[in-house]
């Protein structure tokens, strides 16, 4: 056992770690969205299938910036799904994003121009690739099951952030759910998503 062994004992995962994990699921899902389904709705009232996908692109390119501790800009959203190997870039792109949280010194300090803790940010990322494959699995007919130890590493920081997030209008109201609830089911209801829409 190496030293960094010994001193990651009862740390949390790496942002980096839990990253490769969720991306494991979300390229073959983004992957296997046939083109005519670019234009279904999602649960993301203001984004269907494309734009929604745009906006991820968006966050994957971004937040390797960030994680560099350089400025991001999100005033400008290119329509990515209009290059012909769209799928193959999403899947670089979110390559580059798990080797640049991966990277020494990516959760340190802090990043963004709200000067918030790395690994605060680091989440959001986290976040948003994990709830938005979700939401592009509703829109396309799909299930999407995260790995338990993403989503572990999500609950605290999704409860912290979640008052801010739902005065910014990045979340909605928390859905209310029954107690036979997962763990993940309450995490999108935080969001304001109802994962249990379609049974109703």
């Amino acid at each position: 056992m190496t030293n960094e062994d010994t001193t990651r004992i009862g740390a949390p995962p790496r942002i980096g770690d839990l990253l490769r994990s969720v991306a494991a699921q979300t390229t073959p899902l983004v992957r296997g969205i046939a083109d005519a389904s670019l234009g279904a709705p999602t649960p993301c009232g203001e984004y269907d299938v494309r734009a929604l996908l745009n906006h991820l692109f968006g966050v994957v390119v971004n937040f390797q910036a960030l994680a560099a501790k350089e400025p991001a800009d999100f005033s400008h959203l290119p329509d990515r799904v209009a290059e012909t190997d769209w799928r193959d870039r999403f899947e670089a792109e979110t390559g580059k994003l798990i080797e640049a949280w991966s990277a020494p010194g990516a959760e340190e300090g802090t990043t963004g121009g709200m000067g918030l803790p790395a690994r605060t940010v680091g989440s959001m990322v986290l976040l948003d690739l994990t709830v938005h494959a979700w939401d592009l699995a509703q829109a396309t007919g799909r299930s999407f099951a995260p790995d338990p130890v993403v989503v572990e590493g999500l609950v605290e920081e999704v409860e912290r952030m979640a008052p801010m997030a739902r005065k910014m209008g990045v979340f909605g109201d928390a859905v209310d759910l029954p107690g036979d609830a997962t763990v993940f089911e309450r995490l999108l209801a935080t969001t304001g998503r109802d994962p249990r829409a379609r049974e109703a």
